[in-house]
């Protein structure tokens, strides 16, 4: 990497429904705004068309308001970095569309992002958090994906595991779904379990080849689980409520820490990161930690505003990608799915 260069960069993250935009000055964060939409909280999850609408109403004041924050004109920029996928196919296409748009105007590069990756490389953000060396191991957990990565270089990530079905953070969102928890839910029963019994009940904890991973039985079992116990009293989730969250949340990091534990052993790697939107989960982060006491792991969290989707995390993509010497492409279009190879 060349440190003598001086890089700006603009991200936009636009996968699901926040609309994001951040601006970095090589790994220093100068700016990072972000609109939640809140219209889905009235339908217990995200709507694609409604999101992908309140992508288009929010983007331009999103990314004026980042850029104003960090007192950077346009023209001053040296690349504008966006989040080609995976993600919802119509949210993503209002992201890329106008980041390519910007900055075919301005003359500059347009770099594709990888969600994920990004999402490892926010621990690399310059705010006095320690960085983690290479290789370690990255246990990256969000609503849509949960995965264990090797990361080698900043851009070399080897997946060790996968969920073959749903993620983590969607069986947290589920399972508040069952207990009746606004959306999102996730927030709602990891607040919940902190003065619940994580040994009150018991859930299903399923068996997967390698150090994959699957939620959806887990999910099928606390349904069945709760309206089984709802016809002896319709009032059991409502009398058991903190009990019911604290034993979903400690099934689901029982699940996750089970592999993690088993692939740092097998790969001898002691250093150890969390980053996705379920990495703010303050049992996950507890989990993780005393592990790190009992294993002698070095563990790498990141600052709570860089767990959930944000901008900051596809600047600093952006810029690994800059400096490395990519040009940026316009001809790739927004991707749902995308492997990380």
């Amino acid at each position: 990497m060349n440190e003598r260069a001086s890089f700006i960069v603009l991200g936009i993250e636009s996968s699901c429904d926040d609309t994001a935009a951040a601006v970095i000055e090589n790994d220093n964060i100068l700016a990072n705004i972000t609109s939640t939409q809140t219209i889905h909280e009235s339908y217990g999850g995200v709507v694609p068309e409604l999101a992908s609408r309140a992508h288009q109403k929010s983007i331009i004041p999103v990314v004026d308001a980042a850029l104003t924050k960090a007192n950077i004109r346009p023209q001053d920029l040296s690349a504008i970095a966006y989040t080609r996928g995976p993600g919802l196919l119509g949210s993503l296409l209002v992201g890329s569309s106008f980041a390519k748009s910007m900055a075919q105007s301005l003359g500059i590069p347009a770099l594709p992002v990888h969600h994920m990756k990004a999402h490892v490389l926010t621990h690399f953000i310059n705010d006095g958090s320690p960085t983690p060396p290479f290789p370690f191991l990255c246990l990256t957990v969000s609503g849509g994906h949960t995965q264990l990565l090797k990361v080698n270089a900043a851009d070399s990530f080897l997946i060790l595991g996968e969920t073959i079905d749903d993620a983590a953070g969607e069986a947290f969102d589920k399972a508040a779904k069952m207990m009746g928890l606004p959306y999102p839910g996730g927030p709602e029963v990891d607040r919940l379990a902190e003065r619940g019994n994580p040994l009150s009940h018991t859930f299903s904890k399923p068996k997967v080849e390698g150090h994959n991973f699957s939620f959806s039985g887990l999910k099928t079992n606390i349904l069945n689980y709760i309206e089984k116990n709802r016809r002896h009293d319709p009032d059991f989730v409502q009398k058991n409520l903190e009990d019911l969250c604290a034993s979903v949340r400690h099934t689901i990091i029982e699940i996750l820490m089970k592999e993690l534990v088993e692939v740092a052993s097998e790969q001898e790697i002691q250093h150890i990161a969390l980053a996705g939107g379920v990495s703010a989960n303050k049992g996950l982060r507890k989990a993780i930690e005393e592990k790190a006491v009992e294993s002698g792991w070095t563990v790498y969290i990141p600052k709570i505003e860089y767990c959930t989707d944000n901008g900051a995390m596809i600047a600093i993509a952006g810029y690994f990608e800059l400096a490395k010497g990519e040009t940026g492409r316009l001809d790739l279009a927004a991707a749902a799915r995308w492997k990380m190879d």
